[in-house]
C-alpha cells in the first residue's frame, strides 16, 4: 500500500512527470533511475523518461564554460518544459537547473525566463515525494542501521534535509545513526576532485572516518557523485560500510550489490 492521489486530494489527475535520470545514474548506477521511476509511480505520477535528455550542463558551467552550459541548458528546457514537473534523483543537477540556468542564460532574457519558469517545476526526488506528492512508502522493510550524508547542493540550494529522513523513517527495521558533519562536503564537488585531488582526498578521508564512527552499517544519500566518492574511500580503507542511494532503499531495491561492489 502507498499513499495515492485520491487520498491526498492534491491533483484532479495524475501529474505528468519528466524523469531526468542524470549522467552518473545512467552510466554508473542505473538502478537508482529504476528506483526513482518506481517511487514516482507509487506516488501516483505518470512518468516519462525523455530519450532526448543529455547532461544538464553543470560540469561545463562549474568549469567556466558558460557558452556550452547555455547550449545544454536550452536543450534541457526544450526537452522538459512540456511536463507538469521535472524530477531528478540528484540535488546537484536540480540545483544547476533551478539556481544557475538563469545565470548561464543571462544574455538572453527570453530563455532566462523560460529557465526560471521550468525551475519552479523542477525538484530533487526526495523533496518532490514529500513536499509535492505527500508520499510515504509502505511495506518496505530493511533490518539494519544507516547514516545519512546531506549533499552540498541539495542542502544549500534546495533545502533538502528533513525530506529523506521522513521517508526513510517509514522503512520498517531501519535505524538512523547520526553522522558527525553530515552537512560538510564529502570532497567530491564534481570537477573539484579532478582539479584538486589531494584536497579532495583529505576531505573524503575525514568524511569516511566520521561515517565509520557513526556505527552504521549503511551510508545513504541523495547524490550519486557524493556516494561514489565516499564509497570508494570506504572501500580503500577496508570498511564494511555499504553505500546506497536513498531511493534504492525506499523502493525496496537495496538487496543487490552496493555502490562500488562487484555485480
Amino acid at each position: 500500500m502507498t499513499t495515492t492521489l485520491k487520498q491526498i486530494g492534491a491533483f484532479s489527475s495524475p501529474p505528468r512527470v519528466g524523469l531526468f535520470v542524470t549522467c552518473l545514474v545512467d552510466a554508473m548506477r542505473p538502478s537508482v533511475g529504476f528506483a526513482a521511476l518506481k517511487l514516482l509511480r507509487d506516488a501516483g505520477c505518470r512518468v516519462e523518461v525523455p530519450e532526448a535528455q543529455t547532461c544538464c550542463g553543470q560540469p561545463a558551467f562549474n568549469s567556466g564554460d558558460t557558452a556550452d552550459a547555455a547550449v545544454l541548458a536550452r536543450h534541457f528546457i526544450e526537452t522538459f518544459e512540456g511536463y507538469d514537473y521535472v524530477v531528478a534523483p540528484s540535488g546537484s543537477c536540480v540545483g544547476m537547473t533551478r539556481a544557475h540556468y538563469a545565470e548561464a542564460l543571462a544574455d538572453d532574457p527570453a530563455w532566462a525566463e523560460r529557465a526560471r519558469r521550468l525551475g519552479e517545476r523542477t525538484y530533487e526526488l526526495m523533496s518532490f515525494l514529500v513536499d509535492v506528492m505527500h508520499f510515504a512508502p509502505a511495506d518496505v522493510k530493511l533490518d539494519t542501521s544507516f547514516t545519512y550524508h546531506d549533499s552540498c547542493s541539495g542542502l544549500r540550494e534546495l533545502g533538502v534535509h528533513d525530506q529523506p529522513r521522513a521517508l526513510l523513517d517509514k522503512v520498517s527495521g531501519l535505524t538512523l545513526k547520526p553522522l558527525e558533519g553530515n552537512d560538510v562536503c564529502c570532497g567530491f564537488g564534481g570537477t573539484f576532485c579532478v582539479k584538486y585531488p589531494a584536497i579532495s582526498n583529505a576531505v573524503v578521508g575525514e568524511k569516511a572516518d566520521a561515517i565509520e564512527r557513526s556505527g552504521a552499517s549503511l551510508l545513504l544519500g541523495g547524490d550519486l557523485g557524493c556516494l561514489m566518492n565516499m564509497a570508494g574511500k570506504l572501500k580503500r580503507k577496508g570498511s564494511n560500510v555499504r553505500s546506497f542511494h536513498a531511493a534504492e532503499v525506499l523502493a525496496g531495491m537495496a538487496g543487490g550489490p552496493a555502490i562500488g561492489e562487484e555485480r
